[in-house]
């Protein structure tokens, strides 16, 4: 219904957007991997979108890059597989890792994503392999408190990451630890968030 949102960026809280389109807000939730391409507030966007229906909410979802789209709609196929785990998937691995993954049978880095057990990891394996065939000839794309380091102020950017962090699955206490261990002053959420997932996944 919704495919495609191109407005101004409105606000950013990792994970969740606002696009102003000619004067309507549209609520957007994105992965990662798609947080780390956005323009600076104000500045404008073009998101590929998908909409999820339920009974109590209809639910958007956003994606630089069409290719992103299709691998979150590959993944909601699957059975177990709701749009909070793809998202988390997707934040955890590049498009190109989870093909990877999927292709080398990589258990091991799958079940490092919050919300993947073993079991769920085999079976990602199993049922992906075959839907990612398609996928090797398509061109690549390239409110909780952080535990503060001794003598240094927690800043609203390591908050907003350890909040984007918990919502992709991650225990508040794992989220804290893996933002303070990035260790460096001065960063944006975005890079808190990037710099944090690839010490976790």
């Amino acid at each position: 219904m919704i495919g495609r949102l191109k407005g101004m960026l409105a606000e950013k809280q990792p994970p969740h957007l606002l696009v102003d389109v000619n004067g309507v807000g549209y609520e957007i939730e994105v992965p990662m991997t798609t947080l780390y391409r956005l323009p600076a507030l104000g500045e404008p966007v073009t998101l590929h979108t998908h909409l999820v229906v339920r009974e109590d909410a209809h639910l958007l979802y956003g994606f630089a890059e069409k290719r992103e789209r299709e691998l979150f709609r590959e993944l909601i196929r699957l059975n177990g597989v709701g749009p909070k785990l793809a998202l988390a998937l997707m934040s955890g691995l590049e498009v190109d890792e989870l093909v990877r993954c999927v292709q080398a049978g990589d258990t091991s880095t799958l079940v490092k994503v919050p919300g993947v057990g073993k079991k769920t990891a085999e079976r990602l394996l199993v049922e992906l392999k075959d839907r990612f065939k398609a996928w090797e000839s398509m061109p690549s794309i390239s409110g909780l408190v952080v535990e503060p380091r001794a003598g240094v102020a927690v800043s609203s950017a390591e908050n907003d990451a350890v909040s984007a962090l918990i919502s992709l699955g991650f225990k508040p206490q794992e989220a804290s630890r893996a933002v303070a261990q990035v260790g460096e002053e001065g960063l944006s959420s975005e890079e808190l968030i990037r710099r944090a997932l690839k010490g976790m996944v």
